[in-house]
């Protein structure tokens, strides 16, 4: 089993020393990017020499570590988290919000919504909850998970014509997602919605010959037409909260013509 970067009990040497080898970055690559040297790298990830709290940032941030775990890397290092954790709802938050309702309201009639880290739904426009339309209610009880509801036999994989190749793509993301962050409750979703029965392929489903896409199509069933989207998915500059990094913008532009129609006379 993988250690986890951010176990508890270790120092902030080891879990430096963990990034840099999950970023496949040599102590000299890391020096040189931190302006410091290979030996005062080594001595860090050995506990030989303590870090500054500025080190201890800088190195993340050549590492790409994330926002959270960030803090954790500097409460290992004996300092305290420099990026708050603000919950969505908090008044603070109150621009951030109204910004994202304005952002995918402004996108209707094609679909967007915004998830978390763990693919949790913390906003959707009427594109969105037009596609989710009669699927099973217990997969529309908050907090509606986007990887579920896509993927589950009683969501919308049955409505998904090219469920195959889109479920491939899903789980590769959060592959890519679980290898950036570790997150352990994101393995544990990986896990589950990997473990979904899927369908013999249909001919009627899959298409005879490949499709010319500059991308991988979202093909799918609504009101008797097959519908196509493609994904699109946007995270904050630059972000200084835990909450704000760890969220994501999706909106599904329409790959022709006639889903634009069909969205623009199904969503006035």
């Amino acid at each position: 089993m993988t250690t986890h970067p951010s176990t508890p009990g270790q120092g902030v040497g080891p879990l430096l020393r963990a990034w840099r080898e999950q970023r496949r970055v040599s102590q000299l690559e890391l020096a040189l990017r931190a302006d410091s040297s290979a030996r005062h790298i080594s001595f860090i990830e050995t506990g030989r020499s303590r870090p500054s709290e500025e080190m201890v940032l800088r190195l993340a941030e050549h590492l790409d570590v994330p926002v959270r775990e960030r803090n954790a890397l500097l409460l290992a290092a004996g300092y305290a988290p420099r990026y708050p954790e603000t919950p969505l709802d908090d008044p603070a938050l109150g621009a951030l919000r109204e910004g994202i309702e304005r952002l995918i309201g402004g996108y209707e009639p094609y679909p967007a919504l915004v998830v978390d880290a763990l693919y949790d739904v913390v906003a959707a426009n009427r594109g969105i909850m037009t596609l989710v339309d009669g699927v099973c209610e217990s997969l529309l009880e908050p907090p509606l998970n986007a990887m579920r509801l896509a993927l589950h036999p009683r969501g919308l994989a049955p409505r998904i014509r090219n469920l195959r190749a889109w479920r491939g793509h899903l789980l590769e993301q959060m592959e890519r997602q679980i290898a950036l962050h570790r997150s352990q409750p994101l393995r544990a979703l990986y896990e589950e919605v990997a473990a979904y029965p899927v369908p013999a392929a249909d001919p009627a489903q899959e298409p005879a010959e490949p499709v010319p896409h500059f991308a991988l199509p979202l093909r799918i069933e609504h009101e008797g037409r097959t519908l196509s989207f493609i994904s699109s998915i946007s995270t904050f500059n630059t972000p200084m909260d835990v909450t704000v990094a760890e969220l994501a913008i999706e909106t599904l532009l329409p790959a022709d013509p006639a889903t634009v129609k069909y969205l623009q006379e199904f969503i006035p």
